[in-house]
């Protein structure tokens, strides 16, 4: 195959990635968009083995098979539920590809010249971090390890040590200075900075972590393609890195985070919001009164579903951990057969990675058109007659727009607190994983919570009706 074919199909297999993944931007293109850009990788991983003559090795041949099945069994056993973690994995195993790449270039090199092993340290050093991050972000999501943040004695300095150490082995490895013994002391102080920045990280922020090291694995491949001077990694390599890049910004600006102070741990921790000075005894009384005027007779939950013209339903994780979806869908079936007019509240970070709620909706046949995003649903709550939050706490936290200090202080929240009347199926009473108390947890008039697994609190519901 002729340098000039092998450009032109590389362009055509970039593209057919870009458009892919431009059409998973919207959920009725999204499964086309996805079969598409698996299919070009396909065919790009068939034409660089044709290009560089390997396609009768067997041994290839046995990997890729052994790679097929063990994604097909994922594919079938991995639970819903359980998607953010798997993606995490899938992360780190595109790292880990590409620090192997970058460890037999420096090995066995196939391209002479400094440039290439610099580009071959710095995927070694992203792929390994990449590899590190997200299995300890992929541990954090399956509950094999706490999912608050860990902060280490001295965690900043043992953070910027690693990098540094990582910088000056690149550098040593560049000039050809003790290749090997550099090398394996790369892997070990990038590994090391990937634990470090992921360990930090709590539940909070986790959608933004992902989102971030899913552009890492793409960064990484594409510096891999720069070391072996292989156009087409490095096209698909940039394209995965910016698109992550992309979706980590729009995170940030849906929590209302800065990239840097991510990367550097300072939204992680969370702080306690300063203390409120007391009032003054006539005016605490006077404040008290006047709550009590304000009280709201309490209603029936299920008189108020079927008086309500409007509904609003915010699915949030603890309906992905009750896996129930489908009893969301029966309710809201119910309120459209009475006449109500139903529609979905989605929070750019509800669950553990973008769009998961829109997925599990999918499942059970959610039409689309009720699906709303929170910047288009945020001015109807306050003409919604009735809010059904299905296990979401921080991305309706009200605190959100008080608790300075803490991790959502200045998130954009969902605006549940104006609608008429609140229906909370929540577990319990305990904070999210921001860990800031929810004060609708506890305000007087116009909320009924109903505690308990999610499933029984939907079924207690429907038999209200």
């Amino acid at each position: 195959m002729s340098d000039v074919v092998y450009y032109i199909i590389s362009a055509v297999l970039t593209v057919g990635v870009l458009v892919g993944i431009a059409m998973m931007s919207k959920v009725k293109s999204a499964p086309a968009g996805n079969i598409l850009s698996a299919v070009c990788m396909a065919v790009a991983i068939l034409v660089t083995l044709y290009r560089y003559e390997i396609l009768s090795d067997a041994g290839l041949w046995v990997a890729m098979a052994v790679g097929l099945a063990l994604g097909a069994f994922g594919a079938q056993k991995v639970k819903m539920i359980e998607m953010p973690q798997a993606v995490a994995l899938l992360n780190g195993f595109g790292g880990a590809a590409s620090a192997i790449v970058g460890v037999m270039e420096l090995i066995q090199p196939s391209v002479a010249g400094a440039f290439s092993s610099a580009t071959a340290g710095l995927a070694v050093a992203v792929g390994m971090l990449t590899l590190t991050g997200s299995l300890v972000a992929a541990a954090k999501l399956h509950g094999l390890i706490g999912q608050k943040p860990v902060v280490w004695n001295r965690h900043a300095l043992l953070t910027i040590g690693s990098l540094v150490v990582t910088a000056v082995t690149i550098v040593l490895i560049t000039v050809d200075v003790a290749v090997t013994p550099m090398t394996l002391l790369c892997l070990v102080f990038s590994g090391f900075f990937g634990v470090a920045f992921a360990i930090r990280v709590g539940g909070a922020d986790m959608p933004i972590t992902i989102s971030l090291l899913n552009s890492f694995s793409g960064v990484a491949a594409g510096i891999a393609g720069l070391a072996i001077a292989d156009p087409l990694l490095v096209a698909i390599g940039g394209v995965v890195g910016a698109s992550g890049l992309l979706l980590t910004q729009i995170m940030c600006k849906a929590m209302n985070r800065h990239l840097m102070d991510i990367l550097l741990g300072k939204t992680s921790a969370a702080a306690k919001p300063a203390a409120e000075p007391a009032a003054e005894p006539a005016a605490a009384e006077a404040a008290e009164e006047k709550q009590e005027e304000e009280v709201v007779e309490e209603i029936h939950p299920g008189e108020a579903l079927k008086a309500a013209k409007q509904v609003i339903i915010v699915p949030g994780y603890g309906m992905a951990l009750a896996q129930a979806q489908a009893l969301v869908k029966q309710l809201a079936d119910r309120l459209e057969n009475q006449g109500t007019q139903v529609r979905y509240a989605i929070h750019p970070v509800a669950g553990r990675m973008p769009g998961h709620m829109n997925v599990l909706l999918a499942e059970v046949d959610v039409p689309y058109e009720q699906l709303c995003e929170m910047d288009d649903i945020n001015p109807e709550f306050a003409a919604c007659d009735v809010c059904v939050i299905v296990g979401a706490n921080d991305v309706i936290n009200p605190a959100a727009n008080t608790a300075e200090g803490t991790p959502i202080y200045g998130m954009p929240v969902l605006n549940v607190e104006n609608a008429r009347h609140l229906i909370i199926c929540n577990y319990d009473l305990k904070p999210g994983y921001a860990g800031v108390e929810n004060p609708l947890y506890t305000k007087k008039g116009g909320v009924t919570m109903m505690l308990g697994d999610a499933k029984d609190s939907l079924q207690r519901l429907l038999d209200m009706m």
